[in-house]
């Protein structure tokens, strides 16, 4: 099994392709080790020490680091990483992911919300996937829309220009009630 690596724009992430399936379908985010209860992927890889998060995308596998140097963390990590696939265990227990669920929102924007989700999901989603992150939609108020930023986009230094200078004229262009948009925490 050959697992190829990439950078990403954050610095404390980096990005895993195992040339294989991780997910069929959505991602899942753990920001630290007790939460990846169901993830046995996820489990394995906060047994590395240094791990501060996992990613897992469609394709790759994003981990952040919390301390320690690249070059020493990258070859235990690609060993858990061949050790799960060789075990023959699911990426997820039960098939669910933890994508964030985005209802939060006035129904009277339901047209507004329904332009934003579908350009969040052709054109935003699929350029931070390269980058081994996510953004998901998790509401819409007063004309500001709130994202979730996941893998390589949280904690991502880059992530304020990405989401002021990219996603949010991206959005006011397609949708003038959009003034601005905001990260929320997960």
């Amino acid at each position: 099994m050959f697992i190829q690596t990439e950078a990403t724009p954050n610095p404390a992430t980096l990005k895993f392709l195992p040339g294989k399936e991780v997910l069929a379908d959505g991602t899942a985010d753990y920001r630290a080790a007790n939460e990846a209860n169901g993830s046995p992927l996820a489990q394995r890889l906060f047994e590395v020490g240094g791990v501060s998060g996992v990613f897992l995308g469609p394709d790759f596998i994003s981990v952040t680091k919390a301390d320690g140097e690249w070059q020493h963390l990258k070859p235990a990590i690609l060993g858990a990483i061949m050790e799960h696939y060789m075990s023959g265990a699911p990426a997820l227990d039960s098939g669910g992911t933890n994508d964030a669920a985005g209802v939060n929102y006035d129904p009277k924007d339901e047209g507004v919300v329904e332009t934003i989700k579908e350009l969040l999901e052709t054109r935003v989603r699929p350029a931070v996937a390269n980058d081994g992150g996510d953004i998901t939609f998790h509401g819409f108020r007063d004309g500001v829309v709130y994202l979730h930023m996941r893998g390589a986009c949280a904690g991502c230094p880059s992530s304020t220009a990405t989401l002021r200078g990219g996603i949010e004229n991206l959005l006011k262009h397609f949708c003038p009630e959009v003034q601005a948009v905001e990260a929320v925490a997960q």
